[in-house]
């Protein structure tokens, strides 16, 4: 089973997308901000995190888990509230492997999530 980790601020965003993600097949976790994120991610460090951008040192986050062991592996989604090639190339630049639009629902999730899911 794939571990996912979602860092969010919002206790509604990490509720709808642990249970949407679980449903897929995913074991989740949270966190509700960066430093949390890192922290969990140094003890453990899950196959994919999704990442708001919104969040205070959502990039420094996306580069410091590039930077851990196996790192490299670990697919980062960054989560925008609309489509900004600025800040997604700055995120790709930092290390961020997909990006995913907020707010998300079942679809949007099924549908970025399906070849993770697949390769479970």
């Amino acid at each position: 089973m794939k571990r996912l980790m979602i860092v969010d601020g919002s206790d509604i965003v990490r509720k709808v997308g642990r249970r949407i993600l679980s449903e897929l097949g995913f074991l989740v976790s949270e966190a509700r901000d960066a430093r949390e994120g890192r922290e969990r991610c140094e003890a453990d460090l899950p196959d994919v995190v999704i990442i708001d951008a919104g969040m205070e040192d959502a990039l420094d986050l996306v580069t410091e888990l590039k930077q851990l062991a196996n790192g490299r592996e670990i697919r980062i989604f960054y989560c925008l509230v609309e489509n900004d090639l600025k800040r997604m190339m700055t995120a790709k630049r930092a290390g961020a492997t997909d990006f995913l639009l907020k707010p998300f629902d079942r679809r949007s999730l099924t549908s970025a999530f399906a070849e993770i899911q697949t390769a479970a």
